[in-house]
């Protein structure tokens, strides 16, 4: 009797196609039992597959504008930690000047310009804060440190009080020196730049900064026996400092809070995201989703099924010329 049979070739090739459906199976399966996504899209949605094209565009958009709002978001943290701590160096210096000038008392004089000495040093430190490897004070200049230190600034400013001729001098000196573009301030004492292309961007040399620092920096050479001039001009040089000082904070304060309203911004915008990206995220779902607990018992089918068919491919491969023909 003759048996219509196959040759044993097209059985092994007819099961090693096999095998290779069920991996590949076995693979999307297992993808879509733990991202809970289909893997085939195109063969899920047909021809809906444009509209889940959409979405997922649309949730790429919300989640690199989220991006961008939380990189401004710590940008914007870290410039008010470091005003922050400018305003609370200064806090109290220019109340303690002219109580002192007031009451003629040179000892507490000497002691505020002291402080005034450690306090330019915090500040121009607190300016000099960093994220990432932008110096945030910097202007566009981000990669360039700020200030390397008081000692040349406090050099400069003795330098002009050894020159001014009265107090009216000085203080035509001191204004070129902090306020011009060329000034000594700008040119020689600030490593950034004065203008940001970072519309969130402050930079060290901002008015308010500048007030701030120069009703510092001469309060802080104003010891006694020092470069300043004794006697009634004196009296005028640190009185219009220490009133600077007190501007240059409120100016700071000011600043600090138009940061504030910009951080406030953003803290909407970001819950605005929240809120379109849970949406978007939903329909997409709908479209793409894929139940994992399915997912999961299909999986262990299929693993059964790839097991039972390399336990197959085994026995033929291994099957005789006699085995064959009984």
């Amino acid at each position: 009797m003759i048996r219509n049979t196959l040759p044993s070739s097209l059985i092994s090739a007819k099961l090693s196609q096999n095998v290779a459906d069920l991996r590949e199976q076995l693979k999307n399966t297992s993808q879509e039992a733990v991202t809970g996504r289909r893997a085939d899209l195109t063969q899920h949605l047909s021809g809906r597959i444009g509209s889940a094209m959409l979405s997922q565009k649309a949730l790429n958009d919300v989640a690199s504008q989220a991006g961008l709002l939380q990189l401004r978001e710590s940008r914007l943290d870290i410039a008010q930690q470091g005003l922050t701590r400018v305003a609370t160096s200064v806090s109290g210096l220019s109340a303690r000047m002219q109580s002192s000038i007031g009451a003629g008392n040179d000892q507490e004089q000497a002691a505020v310009a002291s402080d005034a000495g450690i306090a330019l040093d915090s500040v121009l430190s607190a300016l000099n804060v960093r994220h990432g490897e932008r110096y945030v004070f910097s202007g566009d200049a981000t990669s360039t440190t700020p200030f390397a230190g008081s000692e040349q600034l406090l050099a400069d400013i003795r330098g002009i009080a050894s020159t001014a001729t009265d107090a009216a001098d000085f203080e035509a000196q001191i204004d070129t020196y902090f306020n011009s573009p060329t000034g000594g301030w700008q040119q020689g004492i600030f490593g950034g730049t004065a203008s940001t292309s970072d519309p969130d961007g402050v930079t060290a040399v901002d008015p308010a900064i500048t007030q701030l620092v120069s009703g510092l920096a001469v309060m802080a050479i104003s010891e006694k026996g020092g470069s300043l001039p004794n006697g009634d001009a004196r009296t005028a040089i640190l009185d219009a400092a220490s009133i600077r000082l007190a501007s240059g904070e409120t100016s700071v304060t000011n600043l600090r809070a138009d940061l504030g309203v910009k951080q406030k911004r953003i803290s909407d915008e970001q819950a605005s995201l929240a809120i379109e990206k849970t949406v978007l995220t939903e329909a997409f779902n709908q479209m793409a989703g894929r139940d994992q607990y399915e997912a999961a018992s299909e999986l262990q089918q299929l693993e059964s099924n790839l097991e039972a068919s390399y336990l197959l491919t085994a026995r033929l491969a291994n099957l005789s010329l006699l085995n064959f023909l009984r």
